[in-house]
């Protein structure tokens, strides 16, 4: 039996797309490692967003390479499809597969022996009319498994490669959509995350709209939550917000990328929106749902921006009830306009700026989960820590420990938030939970 190990570099979709191909694996009676010590094959799906990620791939190669000299190495995915000569180049590299090719390894070798000269498969762009299927079913997280719905981008963002390396934007068929999310509920998953380059763009060459995917979804038997992973702020519409806002199993959870609070930036940016809109749907979320966890990508030291500038965007966020920030220090990336403007910033400034926002960010999730204290949440607890505590994640993105018995994992159950922490909340079960709780003895809950 062959052993393979898999790494993944960037976001959810990354790993639901390597959750996919590992199960490839399994079913030609491969076992999967979980580390860099003893395989035949390493299969690594990389990420471009940022120079790190970049810089992290080609790392991971030479360690892996360092680690097992006549594995069989397999780069796929982003950075591949951008850059496949640059890696083809890393001696000892044997396979290496654009986004597209990374679910076809099967198609192009069928002896995992090292090789000489790297095989290379990278597709045009514009040769991309299909998108492929991906669910996370297989992965650590046994509760919740990502469902992939859409690829690609239509969109022009100065600062991004996603469309050079995805294609354009691209929807999985309806019906396709249900049979994966049966086969999620089958696997025993009680939340599914709704996942894809651009989610809220799905349908937008089908005459549909992601607002028909969660009608769909809604319906099926078995799922308790849907979240959906991230929509662009344009995309955020009344009719959507409303059916969001109405239908219980949606989570009240919204993941909306900013990238800056300066409407000159997001001019120079290429966004469909401004800071207007943007604080609409913040606030029109806020004002039906003063609980919603609300969620705010945001680059720091894109060209141009001035002290002035990011001052705009710190003030901004820092008036807006969001609850949590991601930060990106901005990085240029090749074949973009952005990396082509005046106005670069120092990276010791952006890294500066970026530690800020940082800093803001703890403080708003602090806020948001003092919130909480009093309320009671449904939480589908996840796992039961060393200590004896649950762990899970709310329908409002809040993390909660609470004292419980093990059979409460993948359960989701009504909780009373009786302390705020930045990172998590300290819980309290409640009789009346979705599912059937009991009793916890007094000893057991008197220091939650």
């Amino acid at each position: 039996m062959k052993r393979v190990f898999f790494h993944t570099l960037g976001c959810k979709l990354n790993a639901t797309e390597t959750a996919t191909i590992e199960r490839q694996f399994v079913d030609r009676g491969f076992s999967v490692v979980d580390g860099l010590s003893s395989f035949d094959v390493f299969v690594l799906n990389t990420c471009s967003v940022t120079e790190r990620s970049d810089r992290e791939c080609r790392q991971l190669i030479r360690r892996a390479l360092r680690a097992a000299p006549e594995a069989f190495v397999i780069v796929g995915g982003c950075y591949a499809q951008l850059q496949p000569a640059a890696i083809a180049a890393i001696g000892g590299v044997d396979l290496v597969l654009g986004s597209t090719e990374k679910f076809r390894i099967f198609e192009y070798v069928d002896s995992f022996k090292k090789r000489s000269t790297p095989l290379t498969y990278v597709s045009e762009i514009g040769e991309r009319q299909d998108v492929d299927r991906s669910t996370s079913i297989g992965l650590p997280d046994r509760t919740r498994s990502f469902l992939k719905i859409q690829d690609g981008c239509d969109y022009s963002c100065s600062f991004c490669t996603i469309p050079l390396a995805r294609g354009e934007s691209r929807s999985i068929p309806l019906a396709a959509i249900l049979e994966d999310a049966r086969t999620i509920v089958e696997a025993g998953y009680k939340e599914i995350v709704l996942t894809g380059v651009n989610v809220g763009d799905f349908g937008s060459k089908m005459d549909l709209a992601l607002l028909d995917v969660l009608r769909l979804l809604v319906q099926v038997e078995g799922i308790e939550r849907i979240r959906i992973s991230s929509v662009e702020p344009n995309l955020l519409s009344d009719w959507l917000l409303d059916y969001w806002f109405a239908e219980s199993k949606i989570c009240k959870h919204f993941h909306l990328p900013l990238q800056s609070g300066s409407d000159r930036m997001l001019s120079r940016m290429r966004r469909r929106y401004r800071r207007e809109l943007y604080e609409d749907r913040v606030r029109t979320i806020t004002n039906h749902l003063p609980l919603a966890g609300i969620g705010a990508d945001v680059i720091v030291g894109f060209p141009g921006e001035t002290e002035e500038l990011f001052s705009e965007t710190y003030d901004f966020l820092r008036d807006l009830p969001v609850s949590y920030l991601h930060v990106f220090p901005y990085s240029e990336r090749p074949d973009t306009e952005a990396a082509r403007m005046a106005g670069s910033v120092d990276r010791g400034v952006r890294a500066r700026r970026s530690e800020r926002l940082r800093l803001l960010s703890v403080r708003k999730r602090r806020m948001f989960h003092e919130q909480a204290v009093g309320h009671q949440l449904a939480v589908l607890f996840e796992r039961q820590s060393p200590d004896g505590r649950l762990e899970g994640l709310s329908g409002e993105y809040i993390r909660v420990r609470a004292h419980g018995p093990e059979s409460f994992v993948n359960q989701i159950c009504i909780t009373e938030i009786v302390r705020a922490k930045n990172e998590t909340c300290d819980g309290l079960l409640q009789q009346g939970a979705l599912t059937e709780v009991v009793g916890i003895p007094e000893e057991r809950t008197k220091d939650a």
